[in-house]
């Protein structure tokens, strides 16, 4: 079999895998078909377990993730749907803390319900705050996001609104 079509049957076997977690797993699934997303894998900072790409891919962190992981490891696959989130989300509502503790709160809602293994108290927190545009509860967001991914996980460098809503709240400041 070619490298190639070992690969197709690779994301093949992924996405049935993927289909398997529920509702969320299919809604991935029948977006990552829809779209023709490539799933692939590439080196980035140890803070970073995946991310999506300005071309609309998706890519592991090759650090943590391969070809070689088992295909239903619950961390990759719900690192996948927090992924497809913000592909889903599109890039100015991905690129803000408010699109990022959108999709972490789907990534471990559903992690912890399939493998109901204790949460790390900043995950704990993180579930509990509610999903709305106020500054407050997106810095403790992110704030509880550096605490549990480290530093180097630069949810600092994101507006904390998209970015026409982040621009609206400075230019009301300023009148």
């Amino acid at each position: 079999m070619s490298l190639k079509a070992q690969r197709i049957a690779w994301k093949e076997n992924l996405l049935e895998q993927l289909t398997s977690l529920g509702e969320e797993g299919r809604f991935a699934t029948n977006y990552l078909r829809a779209h023709k997303t490539h799933v692939g894998f590439w080196k980035a900072r140890k803070n970073v377990g995946a991310f999506w790409t300005l071309l609309r891919s998706i890519q592991f962190n090759s650090l943590y993730y391969s070809h070689e992981t088992k295909i239903d490891n619950i961390d990759m696959l719900t690192l996948l749907i927090h992924e497809v989130k913000h592909l889903q989300q599109g890039m100015i509502l991905a690129l803000s803390v408010y699109g990022e503790l959108e999709a972490w709160q789907l990534q471990f809602r559903l992690y912890h319900q399939l493998t109901a293994k204790p949460m790390h108290p900043a995950i704990a927190e993180i579930l509990s705050l509610p999903l709305e545009y106020d500054r407050a509860i997106l810095r403790r967001a992110r704030d509880l996001m550096q605490a549990y991914a480290g530093k180097g996980y630069r949810a600092d460098l994101l507006p904390l609104f998209p970015l026409g809503k982040e621009i609206k709240y400075w230019l009301r400041l300023k009148n």
